[in-house]
């Protein structure tokens, strides 16, 4: 019996990504190939990218390059790059690495072992009329009591600063009927919380029962499926946070008062060069809805400073709203062009004004954090474990506002649902005690 081929994968970026990649390890799963942790012992190594960070295609090249001497011991091995910039770059990175094998862009990667089986190097960045998911393996398989599930894809925003309309492309929502089948196949084999994806999630409009279904209809539908404890969903467009999906939050208890809503800038002039289509004011609206429906909600965003033409009032309208808001966490970084899009043609800001301005955001950031985890002690929160802790007899797992959570709790096992209460709050964690009886 000979040895199964091995599958190294790295991931970058978004949790969309990693849903892919898990994706596509059960895709060359059914052909016959098995995870390593190390590229040097793989048959096939697959590099799924991103394009939103900054220096995504640098990035790319410096572990392609990385990979060479590995191709030069092993002629045999095989390179793929899949995701965003696959997506963008196909062509060019042929051309410029001539040791990648393939490349695969994220709507075409049901492809992938056929394209593995091809002789010769192959690219497939197409966006193909078939559904992919159609042709991926039914069964999942799982890493733990967690579990992502991708309900939509691509945008219809054209935000001025993102590649995502181009390298994912326009907005495609799943069946739901397809989806709630999925959602109780993973439950029935011991997932308890499920996080809904899509690159605007809440645009969700899957053909269904009684005609188009919105996010907060098929967030209902699932939270009945039996066993199915949590539920949550992200990224977010504030435009597309309708009344349906506010008031799910206020009624149905398996949604957990977690929200990842990005905002980008809290200056109106900034957020009109954005394209974002909505303004401060309607966003702090917004906020003040949801925290009506669900009071107990944490927040969390994006924001980008330094987009081109930002002023010092600018951003300081940016620090105003992120004042105003209290957010429990959010991601922040420095404006950086994206080839294609139309902020890329717009002079930026000096980087080292930019870099000043995000050292004071994120300095503001982590206070609010800081201060929504200090608020959790003493409280009761339930806890999902999902893996032994670095210590003996530690549990980790998730709250329901999405914070770390670290129990000594010897018992505990991956997917035990536990209650406890919160003794201490390190930097980015809670440690707490356990709740008996």
């Amino acid at each position: 019996m000979t040895d199964p081929k091995k599958l190294f994968v790295k991931t970058y970026g978004c949790q969309m990504n990693v849903y892919d990649s898990e994706r596509m390890a059960e895709a060359m799963g059914a052909e016959g190939y098995v995870l390593t942790e190390l590229a040097e012992d793989a048959d096939l190594v697959l590099l799924n990218t991103c394009h939103i960070r900054e220096k995504a295609s640098e990035k790319l090249y410096s572990d392609l390059g990385r990979l060479k001497p590995l191709k030069t011991e092993r002629p045999g091995l095989k390179i793929g790059v899949a995701g965003c910039v696959a997506q963008a770059e196909g062509e060019e990175i042929l051309r410029r690495m001539p040791l990648v094998d393939l490349v695969v862009g994220p709507q075409a990667y049901h492809r992938l072992p056929e394209m593995v089986r091809a002789k010769g190097r192959a690219i497939d960045t197409e966006f193909p009329a078939e559904d992919k998911f159609d042709h991926l393996p039914q069964r999942r398989a799982l890493r733990g009591p967690t579990a992502f599930l991708t309900v939509q894809e691509g945008c219809d925003k054209f935000c001025a600063f993102c590649v995502v309309p181009y390298t994912r492309g326009t907005e495609v929502s799943r069946p739901p009927a397809r989806l709630l089948a999925e959602a109780r196949d993973l439950v029935a084999r011991g997932v308890r919380e499920i996080t809904l994806l899509g690159q605007n999630v809440n645009a969700y409009h899957g053909e269904g029962d009684g005609g188009t279904w919105g996010l907060g209809r098929l967030i209902r539908e699932m939270a009945a499926i039996p066993g199915l404890d949590r539920l949550r969903y992200t990224t977010s467009h504030p435009n597309d946070m309708g009344d349906d999906l506010i008031a799910a939050h206020a009624e149905v208890p398996e949604l957990m008062p977690y929200l990842h809503l990005p905002v980008q800038s809290g200056s109106d002039r900034i957020l009109k060069a954005m394209n974002r289509k909505h303004t401060a004011a309607t966003y702090l609206d917004l906020v003040g809805r949801i925290r009506a429906a669900r009071p107990d909600i944490l927040l969390t965003s994006d924001f980008i400073v330094g987009f081109p033409g930002e002023t010092d009032a600018d951003f300081q309208a940016t620090v105003d709203l992120v004042r105003a808001v209290g957010f429990g966490a959010a991601f922040s970084f420095r404006y950086s062009a994206r080839p294609g899009t139309p902020a890329a043609e717009k002079p930026p800001v000096p980087a080292a004004l930019a870099d000043e301005r995000l050292q004071v955001l994120q300095a503001l950031i982590t206070e609010q954090q800081h201060a929504a985890q200090r608020a959790m002690i003493g409280r009761e929160v339930a806890v999902l474990y999902e893996k032994p802790g670095r210590l003996p007899g530690q549990m980790v797992g998730k709250s329901q506002h999405l914070m770390a959570v670290h129990v000594a709790d010897p018992t505990g096992r991956p997917g035990d649902l536990i209650r406890a209460r919160v003794a201490a709050s390190a930097s980015n964690s809670l440690a707490a005690e356990r709740i008996r009886g």
